[in-house]
């Protein structure tokens, strides 16, 4: 009866051995990836197959494929080792009484957002924050391998059949065209864009997507003379040019609180958004419910400049 038991459990030795076959696609590949004879490999991937009771590959060719049956043994492997994963990053950022949170920030995110969001967590005893700058689909990457407890873009991360992203939407602020105070005086939306230069952000940014697409609605052509995809960098455009700059007012505020930069105008239905990205973990941080507590939120970012 005892006997029984036993062999009523899933070996997982055997699965990871299967799982690394199944993403290498080939025995040997796998056989060196995993250090082990590919005669030795084959003997595991058979003694799994046999207690499963299914073939899980056949071969064509030199190549192997998954069968039916290895495609879903694959699925619930994945989903096994994506746990594991989880479960290793999760603990490794508890260090005692202290825990670590990963924040990822794209690199465009303005820095006060990010100041105020953070300030709360920022110096208590019991956390450690860790910020990390970087591209979008980068900083996704490393939320999905647990690398990163969640991630602050100006963007929701876009729908994906295998990852179950969720986007929080955090907070939004206008978009305005600012200058320098001898210029653009008596600037006129839309018409007096036509033939103006304008500094703005790169075509991968959403902001300039929608800019340009009001831009064609309203049939007005603007010149453009300078691009950034770093909010920081626009700033010290808007500083050196002699043409009108998009930025989210916050980004100049010091500029426009001492005279060096005028707002010619706020541009009706352009926003710059602020989202959290999420996943739905096993195990979750705590902290992340206190970012995302939207009442608190709305204190903190209430005093101060997004």
């Amino acid at each position: 009866m005892l006997k029984l038991t036993i062999e009523m459990h899933l070996n997982y030795h055997h699965l990871r051995y299967f799982w690394v076959v199944a993403n290498e696609g080939s025995m040997s590949r796998a056989a060196r990836r995993l250090n082990v004879s590919p005669s030795s490999l084959s003997v595991q991937i058979k003694a799994l197959e046999e207690r499963l009771g299914q073939l899980l590959f056949e071969r064509r060719g030199k190549s192997l494929q998954l069968t039916v049956a290895g495609r879903i043994a694959l699925d619930h492997a994945d989903t096994v080792f994506r746990s594991g994963d989880e479960l290793i990053e999760t603990l490794s950022g508890m260090g005692g009484d202290r825990q670590i949170l990963r924040v990822g920030a794209v690199a465009t995110l303005s820095r006060n957002f990010q100041v105020g969001l953070l300030r709360p967590l920022i110096g208590r005893g019991d956390i450690e924050v860790i910020i990390h700058s970087g591209a979008f689909a980068e900083l996704l990457a490393q939320l999905e391998s647990h690398k990163l407890d969640i991630v602050l873009a100006n963007q929701p991360a876009p729908p994906n059949a295998e990852t179950a992203h969720l986007n929080t939407l955090l907070a939004e602020q206008p978009m305005s065209l600012v200058s320098q105070p001898d210029r653009h005086e008596g600037l006129r939306y839309p018409t007096g864009l036509e033939g103006a230069p304008l500094a703005l952000p790169t075509r991968s940014s959403a902001v300039r997507a929608a800019f340009d697409g009001l831009m064609a609605v309203h049939g007005v052509r603007p010149v453009v003379i300078a691009e950034a995809d770093d909010m920081a960098m626009l700033r010290l455009i808007a500083r050196e040019i002699a043409g009108l700059t998009l930025v989210p007012p916050v980004v100049v505020r010091d500029e426009l609180s001492s005279g060096v930069l005028v707002e010619r105008c706020q541009i009706p239905g352009l926003h710059e958004q602020f989202y959290a990205i999420t996943q739905q973990r096993r195990f979750p941080s705590p902290v992340i419910a206190e970012i995302l507590d939207m009442k608190a939120l709305g204190k903190r970012l209430a005093t101060t400049d997004v």
